[in-house]
């Protein structure tokens, strides 16, 4: 994948952000987040299912806890686990033009199916549309003109957005892994098929496990970036030969 920098022949005028790393998070910026991670929110995200649905196809997802463990694997070895550190040092890049395009380039490639990569790009691409329009900011717009066309991640742009809008760096982390865990499980109550109680026993089941794995992204540097999920990275890629399928991942 060639790099931007070989390509771009002029660069916005620096956008200052500045951010802070405390866990709080005031009623405006709150607000703000919640509406970003909502499944409302229109990026799509109902539409993929990360190749659950092909684990469910094969027999191996058939009831709520194969569904915690699926989820649990996404977050803590897959893709879920890559974004998460990808988030935590996008967000700390945001003030700095060059350093965040060079962590969104990664975030946009570091894929390890077409259709996880449609998942990422799609979504990042709809959340920067709608939120500039509905959520405006400079640094948002500065960035859309020197990206141009190329892809951009969901979790690259939402920790640009969240660190644009004053939403502090271990809240916005938390609320991307619950919106990721809860699309996944909602995902597994209309293909396993789950009740809705199911669903919430089985999103009670992930929170600690979440908090964990918060901790975690916290603390990596972008060379602990990796996953260790073949099963994972498997399923996504027969899910492109489904016979019949709801979801786009």
């Amino acid at each position: 994948m060639p790099t931007r920098a070989a390509t771009s022949t002029t660069r916005s005028p620096r956008t200052t952000i500045t951010t802070t790393a405390t866990p709080m998070v005031g009623e405006g910026a709150l607000h703000r987040l919640l509406a970003w991670t909502s499944p409302s929110y229109p990026v799509g995200s109902f539409t993929y299912s990360h190749g659950l649905e092909t684990a469910v196809e094969d027999g191996r997802v058939r009831t709520a806890m194969d569904v915690v463990t699926y989820v649990e694997a996404v977050l803590s070895r897959g893709g879920g686990w890559v974004d998460a550190v990808l988030l935590v040092h996008a967000w700390k890049a945001a003030g700095d033009e060059s350093a965040f395009d060079e962590i969104s380039e990664l975030a946009a490639a570091f894929r390890g199916s077409s259709e996880t990569a449609l998942e990422a790009r799609q979504q990042g691409a709809s959340f920067l549309t709608v939120t500039r329009k509905a959520w405006p900011h400079p640094a948002l717009d500065a960035f859309a003109a020197r990206n141009g066309d190329w892809p951009v991640a969901h979790c690259a742009v939402l920790a640009l957005a969240c660190a644009a809008h004053a939403v502090s760096l271990e809240p916005a982390l938390h609320a991307m892994l619950h919106s990721t865990a809860a699309n996944l499980v909602s995902a597994g109550v209309r293909l396993v098929p789950l009740g809705q109680t199911d669903g919430q026993l089985a999103l009670a089941a992930l929170a600690p496990l979440i908090e964990g794995i918060a901790a975690r992204a916290l603390a990596a540097s972008l060379d602990d970036l990796g996953t260790a999920a073949p099963q994972l990275e498997l399923a996504s890629i027969a899910h492109e030969t489904l016979y019949t399928r709801l979801f786009r991942s």
